[in-house]
Formats: C-alpha cells, sequence, structure tokens
C-alpha cells in the first residue's frame, strides 16, 4: 500500500468514501421515519428532527470546518470527521430513544462538516489544474450517486434488516476511509502559523444557524413571528459578520474577501446554490408524486429515479475530462439547458394514472444534464483559488451548497403544500389536485436552472482557452508544502 502514499486517485478515492457517506445520510433517513416512530415510541416532530438536526449541523459548522482545514491540515481534519462520524453512526443503530437518535445525528453533522471541505481542498491539491476536471467528475458522479440513490438503498435497507441499518452501513464504509486516509493521504499543509479568528466562527455560526433553523422550520411554524425573528437576526448577524470580516483581511480572516476577486469562483458559488436549489425541487416532489398518487413503494420510487443517477454516474468523469480540454464555459451552459428540458418534461408527462416506465426518458435527460454540471463546476471554481486558501474556498463553496438545499426545500416544500390546498379547496380529487400542484411548483426549479445557465456567461475563459489549447495546460499555482 505504501506505493500509493500520496498517488491521486488513491487520495480521490478515499475522499469519495468519506463524501459518499455524508451525502446518503441527507436522503436515505427520510424513508425510514414510519419505523423509527413505531421502533423508538417517537412523535413525527421528533422524527423529522433526525432528518433536519443533521442537516442543520452540517450547513452551521461548514464555513468553520473549511478554515480549519488550512490551519490544522485538511487530512487531519478529514481523519478527525470521518471518526466522528463513524462513532455517531454507531450510535445513531444503537439509540434507545429519541432523543438520544436526535443528539447522535447532531454528531454526525459535525463530523460530516469537518470531513467535507476537506475532500475538495486535498483533491484539487493533489491533482495537476490539467486533470482536475477528471477528478472532480468522479467526485461530483459520488454526489450524485449518494443523494439520489438514498432513497433506493435506504428502502432495501428497512425492508431487509430493519431502519438501524441506514446508520450501521456507514461504519464498514468509514473504517475503510479511515484506513485509506491513513495509507495514502499527504499531509498537506503551507507551512505557515496560522490564527484562527474565533468572533468570526461565533457570528457565522449564529447567523447560519438562525438562517437555516428559520428555514427547514418555517412550515412548521407557519412562517409566524418567531421564524421571521429568526430571519431577522439572522440578517443583523450576517451584517456583523461581514463587516468583522472586512477588518480581518490581513489577519487571517475566516471567509477572506480575496477569494471573490476570482469572477469566476464568485459566479460559480452562486450556480452551486441555484443547481443545489433545484436539485432538491425535482427530487422532493417528484418523489411524493410518485408514491402518493401513483402508489409505488420506497424502493420502486426510487428505481424510477434511478436512470438519472446512473447516467449522472457515467457522465460525469467524461465531462470532467472535456472541461479540463476545452474549458467548462459551455459544458455547464449545455448541461443546465438539458436539466431544465428533463425537468418540464417530468412535470408535462405527470398525471394522475402515468405508468413509471414514462418518465425514462426524462430522467435520462436530467442525468445528462447533471452529469455535465457538477464536475466543471466544483472544478472552474477551485481552479484559481490560492492553496493557501482552499480551505476557506471549500468550506464556502460547500456552505453555499447546503443552504440552496435547504432554501430549495423550504421553496419547494411550501409551494407545493399551498399549491395543493388551493386546488383541493377547488374541488379537486387528490390525484388531480397534487398533480396540478406538481406542475405549478416545476416552474420554480426550471426557472432556477435557466438563470443559473444566463449567469454562466459571466464565466471567464482561461488562457489558451480561446486559441484551442487544453484549458489547463498552462503552468497551475504552486502546490502547498507536504509533511510540514
Amino acid at each position: 500500500m505504501r506505493k500509493w502514499a500520496g498517488n491521486p486517485w488513491a487520495v480521490l478515492a478515499a475522499m469519495s468514501l468519506g463524501f459518499f457517506m455524508t451525502l446518503l445520510d441527507l436522503t436515505i433517513v427520510n424513508i425510514a421515519i414510519p419505523e423509527m416512530i413505531d421502533g423508538l415510541g417517537a412523535t413525527l416532530d421528533q422524527t423529522l428532527w433526525v432528518v433536519s438536526g443533521y442537516a442543520l449541523v452540517l450547513a452551521v459548522l461548514l464555513i468553520t470546518a473549511g478554515r480549519l482545514g488550512d490551519v490544522w491540515g485538511p487530512r487531519n481534519l478529514f481523519i478527525a470527521g470521518v471518526a466522528v462520524f463513524t462513532a455517531a453512526s454507531i450510535a445513531c443503530g444503537l439509540a434507545t430513544g429519541p432523543v438520544m437518535l436526535i443528539a447522535a445525528r447532531g454528531v454526525q453533522g459535525l463530523g460530516a462538516a469537518l470531513l467535507t471541505p476537506q475532500t475538495m481542498t486535498l483533491i484539487m491539491s493533489v491533482f495537476p489544474a490539467q486533470r482536475r476536471g477528471t477528478a472532480m467528475g468522479v467526485w461530483g458522479m459520488v454526489a450524485g450517486l449518494a443523494t439520489l440513490s438514498g432513497p433506493t438503498v435506504g428502502g432495501v435497507l428497512v425492508s431487509a434488516l430493519g431502519w438501524r441499518w441506514i446508520f450501521l452501513v456507514n461504519v464498514p464504509v468509514g473504517i475503510a476511509a479511515l484506513a485509506l486516509a491513513f495509507l495514502v493521504v499527504p499531509d498537506l499543509r503551507t507551512g505557515r502559523t496560522r490564527t484562527f479568528d474565533i468572533a468570526g466562527v461565533l457570528l457565522a455560526t449564529g447567523a447560519l444557524f438562525c438562517l437555516t433553523f428559520a428555514l427547514q422550520e418555517g412550515e412548521h411554524y407557519h412562517w409566524g413571528p418567531r421564524i421571521w425573528g429568526l430571519l431577522g437576526a439572522g440578517a443583523v448577524l450576517t451584517a456583523g459578520f461581514l463587516v468583522h470580516q472586512r477588518g480581518r483581511q490581513d489577519r487571517e480572516p475566516l471567509v477572506p474577501f480575496a477569494l471573490f476577486k476570482d469572477r469566476n469562483f464568485s459566479v460559480l458559488t452562486v450556480l452551486v446554490a441555484l443547481v443545489s436549489m433545484a436539485m432538491i425541487g425535482l427530487v422532493l416532489p417528484f418523489n411524493l408524486y410518485l408514491q402518493s398518487v401513483l402508489g409505488l413503494s420506497a424502493v420502486k420510487a426510487g428505481l424510477v429515479l434511478a436512470p438519472s443517477s446512473l447516467v449522472s454516474m457515467t457522465v460525469g468523469p467524461f465531462a470532467g475530462r472535456l472541461s479540463d480540454r476545452v474549458g467548462g464555459k459551455y459544458l455547464l451552459m449545455a448541461g443546465l439547458a438539458l436539466y431544465a428540458v428533463g425537468m418540464a418534461a417530468i412535470a408535462l408527462l405527470a398525471g394522475p394514472a402515468s405508468s413509471w416506465y414514462a418518465f425514462v426518458p426524462a430522467t435520462l435527460i436530467t442525468g445528462l444534464g447533471i452529469g455535465c454540471v457538477i464536475a466543471p463546476m466544483s472544478a472552474e471554481a477551485m481552479r484559481d483559488v490560492d492553496p493557501r486558501l482552499a480551505g476557506a474556498a471549500s468550506g464556502v463553496n460547500n456552505t453555499i451548497r447546503q443552504t440552496g438545499s435547504v432554501i430549495g426545500a423550504a421553496s419547494v416544500g411550501a409551494l407545493l403544500q399551498g399549491r395543493l390546498a388551493a386546488e383541493l379547496a377547488g374541488g379537486k380529487a387528490y390525484a388531480d389536485a397534487f398533480v396540478a400542484a406538481l406542475q405549478v411548483t416545476a416552474v420554480l426549479p426550471v426557472t432556477v436552472v435557466l438563470a443559473g445557465a444566463l449567469a454562466c456567461s459571466l464565466i471567464r475563459g482561461r488562457a489558451g482557452e480561446a486559441a484551442g489549447a487544453p484549458a489547463g495546460a498552462g503552468p497551475g499555482k504552486a502546490a502547498v508544502a507536504t509533511g510540514v
């Protein structure tokens, strides 16, 4: 195994294992809610916190964890994150009551936050510029597989082994990721002594908590004064955080504003939020439609979504390689356009008694579209980032991605519920009402994706791209020192 130490592809394998666990756990739990209620004697609210508690802790701590990777080394934070996540998965699987399960899920979120930003940092550090698109294609393939396969994997595990195994399945994956991390992942440091912005951490954590909690729980509290109060507090804390960061730009800020001087990083950070909103905006209502209108089981509903995942997995690495050669701008625009077409087709094909196989061509198109987006989006965002700021950049990128998912779920959930109530009040049968609500709701993610395609026009081409040279052929930024 020593010959694989520092090998970029071995490092990518380790990162992919850890990243896969964290994303799978965002979607796999939903399928087990009824079984957890019965098995633990939990209320529905408690069980929903098993889902949202994990996402909340993850979103709140990503920026901090990304910067910690710059301070203490991304390898060390990745190992710590995997260890915490794996131990918390065992605690989840052995939980004897809802409170213990919610607490363990929060610790899982901590582990996921520690490791997630380090995956992108380490991948971008060990791969040369001209091969990063391919590497990010594999990373994106793993992300797509984990996100879209959660309901299917969860359904199989719950049906065959019970709900506890949706958590215990992480244990062998975590052990494998830990072993690989110790054996093959290099210790990448800048060689500089770094300080840590404690005040910035407190302000960022407070702001993200208020905003994420309000968006996740807004519908539950009927968007009442508590929720608007939290949103206001989040806005105030965000403003305070930005003012504080402005005064620390020469003293190791938590979010270096220099990142946003790179137009591509700025544009693609916005794009990652839009894509995250659109992905959850498709999967959430479509999955509900398949189960509540067509009467499919959770496993069968997951299988209907499987073609999208499989195509995305297949296309991702090739799209990444193509973005290395010709640049990602037009590949992103084409992928987003395909994704919008696929989503619109799904909405138009949906009917009270549609056959599941009627959706296969549309899901194939969405898979092709998102497969062309994930790798170029990540690679282009990070390509010109100073290695000393890689952890901060990855933390910002992943925080925006997670926040986009939360906003997408809140927006689509509220719109779907509101339209469904209006359609039912108009006297329609449930199936007809849900289809009408789904078609109206689909306008939101389609619009968001098309806005993202327009935003891609702002992406700046790289040297040599216009002349037809490989996009990453030029010398990249200096790699960070190893073993310091």
